[in-house]
């Protein structure tokens, strides 16, 4: 499932313009992580001059259009819900924000004195849906370093808007699963799904 996770990712970041770097190819059983084994993906965007973090934590495509470059946590424990407490009794979960794992991803950019300018993303599949609890694990996730979120409905949805079906994704196979998915209308991207939701009612 990890890879599949992480394939999701890796093909929403490149769909968005994003060169990525995935310097781990291997499983770590049995011991802890060395830092350099904590950074699931590492992204630049050349065509973003200037480097700004969105005001929002949430983020969606829009939001990532001022961000240049970041490293990245994949997590994806697909049924759940990550609240503070999550992060509280599984902090290896926010590791790859460690100085240590910055600097390594920053190695991989070619610029170490890049620290401070990597963006801290944590792709998760969510988090509380509102209230205290949302804010406590926002709260949490800034003061461990984590400058962003990103959903894995948000990534889902804007892959699945992204694919044409007139398009042949040969080259890479969770693109035209979904190009095949949309073919046969077996799902279909949000937008296309709200006017025929707005038709139905106008028809009634």
């Amino acid at each position: 499932m990890s890879a599949v996770t992480e394939t999701l990712v890796r093909e929403y970041f490149e769909m968005l313009g994003y060169l990525t770097a995935q310097p781990r190819k291997y499983t770590v059983p049995g011991r802890a992580k060395k830092a350099d084994e904590e950074v699931d993906l590492v992204v630049v965007n050349p065509a973003i001059r200037e480097h700004v973090l969105p005001a929002n934590f949430v983020w969606t495509a829009i939001d990532l259009k001022t961000v240049a470059r970041a490293v990245v946590g994949v997590r994806g424990w697909h049924t759940d819900r990550f609240y503070a407490s999550t992060f509280e009794k599984t902090p290896e979960i926010l590791h790859f924000a460690l100085p240590e794992s910055v600097k390594f991803a920053a190695r991989i950019l070619g610029a170490t004195d890049m620290t401070k300018s990597l963006a801290k993303v944590l792709c998760i599949p969510n988090l509380p849906a509102s209230g205290e609890l949302k804010e406590r694990s926002i709260r949490v996730l800034k003061e461990r370093g984590i400058d962003g979120v990103i959903s894995f409905r948000t990534i889902l949805a804007e892959l699945v808007a992204g694919v044409d079906v007139n398009k042949n994704y040969e080259k890479s196979d969770l693109l035209q699963t979904i190009r095949l998915l949309k073919n046969y209308e077996l799902v279909r991207d949000e937008q296309l799904d709200m006017f025929m939701r707005a038709r139905r009612k106008r028809k009634a």
